[in-house]
Formats: C-alpha cells, structure tokens, sequence
C-alpha cells in the first residue's frame, strides 16, 4: 500500500542514465533558484521604511541611499558568486570557498550557518506567504501553522517528485510576479514622468533631517539587506544545471541580481515618490499598487501573485540545501544519509531533513516568524563575509586574469557584509542571539560526526593493513531461540544443525502458565530428542534480558573450547509487508541487544508465508 501511495506522490523512479534529464535551463532554474530573492522585494523596502518611520516621516527620505547602498552590496555579491561559480563548480558555495581559504572550521561556520539559514528561509517563506492568504480570508487565520505545514509538506512532495517537474510548477508562479512588479514599475515610472502620479514624499531629496544619526541609517541598512537572502542559493547549486554548468549558472545568476536590482531600486523610488508609510493593517508593496494601479483587476492580481511567490520562496532553501548536505556529507561532517539519491534522482534525505527542520521552526513559533528575519539575514551575511575575503585568498594564491580587480570588488563586497554582521549583532541583538548559541552547537555535532567517520576509517584501515593470522576453530555453538514448536522451529533447528556442532534450544517463559510451558519442553523433546532443550523462566515477563545473559554464559564456555558461537533467531515474515505491524517485532528486539556482543554472531532464519 505504501509502495503505490509513494508512486503516485511522488512518481516512478527513474534511471540513473537520466540524471541529465533533470538537469536545469536557465528558464527553469530562475524560477526554481530565484524565487526566495526575488521575493523579498515584498518585504525589503517596508523593513528600512519600519526603521525610519521611528524618527519622522521626512526621515522616509533616507530610504533611498540606504537602497543605493542595498544595491552596491548586491553588485558585489553578485559578482562575488559568479566567481565563486566559475572557480568552484562543485556546488557548496560559501562552505567550499571557506574551507579551502580559510580552514575547515572557518567552512563548517559557513556550512552551519547556510542549513539554518535554509531552515529559516522555508519557515518564514510559507508563513508569510500564508499571512496573505489568511489576510485574503480571515476566517482561516486560527488555521495558520495547519496551512503552513501543508505548503511545507507541499513543496516537500514536489521536490521529491524531481527538480525539473517542481521547476515546471514554479515557471507560473515566479514569472507571473516577475510580470507583476515589472508592469507595476513600469506603470509607476510612466505616470510619474507624465505628470499622472502627485508628488507626495515628505521630503525632498537632500534635505537635512533633525534627528538622523549614523546608528538609524545602519539600522535600517541592516533590516532592508534582507532582500539580498537567497543570493547565494545558485552557487550552491552548480550541479543541477545544464552543461556548459558554469556559464548557465553564472547566467542566471546575472539573469536574478538584474531583476532584483531594477525591483528593489523601483518599488523604493515609487515608495519615497508616494510618501507610503508602513502600516500595520497594509503592506508598503498593497500601498504602491493602489497609488499605480487603483483597486482594480490589476491590484488584486499582483497581490495574487505576491501572496504565490511568498509561498514557493521556501523552494530556494529546498534546491540548495541538499546540495550543501552533500558537499559537507562527502567531507564526512554530516551523516552519509545525505550522499544517496532517492528514486527521483534527488537528494531525498536532505529535502526531508529540510521540510522537518521548517515544521518545527513553525510549531515552535506559532506561525510568527517575522521577527526572525534579523536571525535569517545574520544566517546568510555571515557566509558572504567567509566567501569574499575567502576568495580575496583564492585570488592571491592563483593571480588568474584580472586577479586584483576581482580581489577588490571581493573587498568591497566582505567589508560591507561585515559592517552589516557587526550592525546585526548590535542593533538587533534581542533577535539574533540565538545564532551565538545554536552555531558553537552545530559545530560541535560536525565535529563529533567527523570523529566518528575517522574512527571507523582507521579502526577499518588497520584491520584491512594489518596481517591476518588465520585462526582455526575446533568447532560452532548454534544456540536457537524458540518461542513455540512451530514450521519455523523445525526449520530453524534442522537449519542449525547443518552448520553447527552443538546445538542449544532455548526459550523463555513466563510463570503465569507452568503447564503450558511445561507442555513446550516436552513437545520439543519428542520432535528433537537428540537436541539440548534449555527453559529460562523470567519473572518480569522480560525475554531479551534472561537470553542475553544465558548466551554470554554459553558464548564464554564455547571459547574455551575454541568453538564459535551463533544466535538463531527464527521469525515468520508475512506475505504483505503492511501486515508486520500485526505482530510484536521480538525477533528485532533480540537481535538488537545480541549485536552489542563482539563474541556473538547473530543470524536470522526467515520463513516465509505463503498467504
């Protein structure tokens, strides 16, 4: 039943052969990559207005060079990536370029940061992509972590069913958004050069406002950098695009910083043109639309498509985050569940991990993740300042082409990120002090994951190096566990008796019935008289313990003679596998404590029914 239920979730599986049919164009990976930044547009200009609004409505002046200075960050960044795309194009993004440059820990601080931060980006993205549904139809508001758990486990599903099928689903979406803003720009910048649109701006650009300090302008520089989340997305995803790699991914990363640039610096201009003020009951973007569009078709559909491009921003996180898993999984800091492709080529580990690690974030904070933004930018400013000045190295060790200007634009790029990570952590301390507690954790784990791994290899490596003494045993000790005379019983013991020399049965029983088990000892004894009958009686109904400590006692008596020793334990299997959960799983519970001896070896003898 499961085995349909998956397909039709998630489809058939495909073929190793056709990973290179879900490669990526530049089309479709815009659409599946892009849509966390260009998102944010929706809420970026509205975070630096919050700010400013503080101090006065003339102060709303200022959003534009805070804007400008947005925009010179991105330049940077952009420019940052599309050299980071073409040096390392194995995906990883900020994690490779920190390891390699500045040290594995320096990588694992940028790794960590990413997987929370993608964790964040699904966690915020559906919520506020379902605060404009329930804002739509109010009565579903009590429903609102239900709903956005269903658009988590949506894009979850979608993602599993493969990239280019969920890139298929998130062409309509994002390019209709796309198609929104640019008309609402558009529109907006026609009606202001023809005279359509009033003048409304509190203050004329340049005009001294009593009251501005430096502090407020980084304030509001730090809160409107969050349109710039999800930038690096498309260099951690190198991999999934269509060869040449390199030159489709650096394209469309271009392709991205372009749209986001002309959005960002438009809805502001129009924002300042209008003199909007955030509202509590309307967003900046609502108030733009109604000053360019009215309350018509056109106004509904833009916040139509708003309310769809928040809700599949989460999708960035889903496209990049496994290919991160993957990077640090392959360098043995995360568990190699993370290495393998599901049936739909994809990296299903990582896609789950992901949906699971936003449904908590969910849970957790009821729905209202708006004051974690602080928290999701800090996450993603922290690895752009590791990735630039890496490549600052990176740039000085190889002197490839025009090496210093790269440098330069790399310095300009990490010493605006770091003002920004040192404004963040001051200014917005209240929200992100979290990340100074969960980051030296999740180093922590990488760390003791990355000892494990390193432990086994030079346990492994040392047997497998060293000189292998053939040892000669004189005989085997098969101990077989029975719980009742039945078809599986005598298989087991005819099984045991072909590959072992002493044979034991044994069985646990309980004192609630001395009859009963006294009428199995003696069933056994007429089916097996040449064979050993060993009856445990276990006062506490306990099975796994009395058989533990009976066959240390065994497993001890059988290496002083020289004789190996195995546990058989016998189980039917049922012919559906949905029918397992019919039964009690003894058989796993007792293999489970017999695997923690060194000097036991565990078999299981199956029996298979036919009906």
């Amino acid at each position: 039943m499961w085995r349909y239920l998956k397909r039709v979730l998630i489809g058939k599986p495909l073929k190793t052969m056709d990973e290179g049919g879900q490669a990526l164009t530049k089309f479709k990976a815009l659409a599946l990559l892009s849509s966390d930044a260009l998102s944010s547009v929706a809420y970026g200009t509205e975070q630096i207005t919050t700010v400013l609004i503080t101090l006065s409505a003339a102060a709303l002046m200022y959003q534009l060079w805070v804007a400008a200075l947005v925009l010179v960050l991105l330049f940077a960044i952009t420019l940052s990536y599309q050299q980071i795309i073409h040096a390392y194009p194995s995906g990883g993004g900020a994690y490779v370029v920190a390891s390699t440059n500045w040290g594995q820990s320096a990588g694992l601080v940028a790794g960590g940061s990413l997987l929370v931060d993608y964790m964040l980006t699904v966690a915020v993205s559906t919520t506020s992509g379902t605060e404009a549904i329930t804002s739509a139809i109010p009565a579903l508001y009590p429903y609102s972590v239900l709903i956005s758990v269903l658009i988590v486990i949506g894009i979850m599903l979608l993602n599993l069913r493969g990239m280019r099928e969920s890139a298929s689903f998130l062409t309509v979406p994002v390019y209709f958004f796309i198609l929104m803003i640019l008309g609402m720009v558009g529109f907006g910048l026609y009606n202001i050069a023809s005279g359509n649109i009033t003048y409304h701006a509190a203050a004329h650009v340049g005009t001294p406002v009593q009251g501005m300090t430096l502090l407020l302008f980084l304030r509001a520089f730090s809160s409107g950098s969050s349109s710039l989340t999800g930038v690096e997305a498309i260099s951690n995803a190198v991999p999934n695009f269509k060869e040449p790699k390199r030159h489709n991914a650096a394209a469309t990363l271009a392709i991205m910083a372009g749209i986001l640039a002309i959005f960002f610096a438009g809805i502001t201009y129009l924002s300042y043109y209008l003199g909007i003020r955030p509202q509590s009951s309307q967003t900046v973007l609502s108030q733009i639309a109604s000053g360019v569009f009215g309350h018509g078709v056109l106004y509904y559909l833009l916040q139509l498509s708003t309310a769809a491009i928040l809700a599949v921003a989460a999708n960035t996180g889903f496209s990049a985050f496994p290919i991160l898993a993957y990077n640090m999984a392959k360098d043995k800091f995360l568990p190699h569940a993370y290495l393998d492709r599901g049936d739909r080529l994809g990296y299903s580990n990582g896609i789950i991990s992901l949906a699971v690690g936003a449904i908590v974030l969910i849970l957790i904070f009821h729905g209202q993740t708006t004051l974690l933004i602080p928290l999701y930018a800090i996450g993603v400013f922290v690895p752009f300042v590791l990735s630039q000045s890496g490549m600052i190295i990176h740039w000085f060790r190889t002197r490839e082409g025009w090496w210093l200007g790269k440098a330069a634009i790399n310095l300009l790029g990490a010493l605006i990120s770091l003002a920004l990570v040192i404004t963040l952590l001051f200014l917005h301390f209240v929200n992100v002090w979290p990340y100074l507690i969960i980051m030296p954790l999740i180093l922590w784990m990488f760390y003791r994951i990355h000892q494990h791994y390193q432990n086994v290899a030079r346990q492994l490596r040392v047997a497998a190096k060293a000189k292998v003494e053939d040892h000669e045993y004189d005989g085997a000790t098969v101990i077989v566990l029975v719980s009742n005379i039945t078809r599986v019983t005598t298989g087991a013991i005819n099984y045991a008796k072909s590959i072992g020399d002493y044979v034991i049965a044994m069985h646990v029983s309980f004192d609630e019935n001395p009859k009963k088990e006294h009428k199995t000892a003696q069933e056994f004894k007429e089916e097996f008289p040449d064979i050993r009958f060993v009856d445990i009686h276990s006062s506490y109904r306990s099975i796994a313990t009395p058989t533990l400590r009976f066959c240390d006692v065994i497993a001890k008596r059988a290496a002083e003679r020289n004789f190996t020793t195995t546990v058989l334990v016998p189980q039917f299997v049922p012919r559906h596998p949905w029918q397992n959960v019919l039964h009690n799983q003894t058989a796993l519970r007792l293999r489970t404590v017999l695997n923690s001896r060194e000097n036991i070896i565990v078999s299981t003898y199956n029996y298979h029914l036919k009906e």
